[in-house]
């Protein structure tokens, strides 16, 4: 059996393609076939009203039934797919690195896409090594994966982290661990993290994203890497913004338990 699932091809009609979309547009005879062999229907992957992200949408297009308020939250699924240590009740955050200018303001919320590796290690073991948190309990892990991604683990030795808290990314809104889409227009500030719930582990969980991002700010500005970057024309990396908290290990059958299959994937 073979299993397609197309994430993200959904678009809008375009007058450059005489009104078509760019699915509608593109080539695609293998997809044709099967399409013209199949059925058609309409699910609703998570809930009505809610245009999710690909990871809750692919869980659950593939049986899983989670809804957004007992979901681990895609920071969590990034962290331990890329490797991370992590355990329930520490912080995991999905990231991106984006360019600001000297106010502050972003200009770029991927800074160019194509970063290379070693410039995205070097400032993740730049921010790692510098950042001082007021808590000496508080340690973080910052991964870079492909591109413009990173993942951010906050661990607190003492105490568990809340995963009750706003993204610092001004294009999502967290809606119970999951990441939703915010109707935005231009010259957007990262936003500060507030707590969502009136207790004292969001309040503080949200003062410890601050200190990170306020100070990964400073330590970007400061990097050698990005005043390389800025002599060779290309776009710094000056911030990462922050968003799909998760406190918890999610409970997740694995896939070949679940349907007694051996599954593989190609993305």
């Amino acid at each position: 059996m073979i299993y397609v699932l197309l994430d993200g091809v959904g678009d809008l009609p375009h007058p450059d393609l005489d009104g078509k979309t760019p699915l509608e547009a593109a080539n695609t005879p293998i997809l044709d076939k099967i399409a013209s062999n199949g059925a058609i229907g309409e699910v609703i992957s998570v809930g009505k009203g809610i245009a999710p992200e690909s990871d809750i949408a692919v869980f659950n297009m593939l049986g899983y039934k989670f809804k957004h308020e007992d979901y681990a939250g895609r920071g969590v699924i990034e962290a331990i797919g890329i490797g991370i240590d992590f355990k329930d009740g520490d912080l995991a955050l999905r990231g991106n690195y984006s360019t600001l200018d000297d106010q502050e303001v972003i200009i770029d919320r991927r800074a160019g896409r194509h970063i290379e590796k070693e410039d995205a290690d070097g400032i993740a073991k730049e921010i790692e090594e510098k950042v001082k948190f007021s808590n000496p309990d508080t340690s973080v892990v910052v991964s870079p994966t492909i591109g413009h991604r990173v993942t951010v683990r906050i661990r607190n030795n003492a105490n568990k982290l809340s995963s009750k808290i706003t993204n610092t990314d001004p294009a999502y809104s967290n809606i119970g661990g999951m990441g939703v889409a915010k109707a935005v227009g231009d010259f957007l500030k990262i936003e500060k993290c507030l707590p969502l719930e009136d207790i004292e582990d969001a309040k503080s969980t949200a003062n410890t994203v601050n200190e990170f991002s306020e100070q990964t700010i400073s330590i970007c500005k400061e990097s050698q890497i990005n005043k390389k970057r800025d002599e060779q024309g290309k776009k710094k990396l000056s911030c990462i913004l922050l968003r799909d908290a998760g406190n918890k290990y999610p409970d997740v059958i694995p896939i070949n338990e679940k349907y007694g299959m051996n599954f593989s994937c190609i993305v």
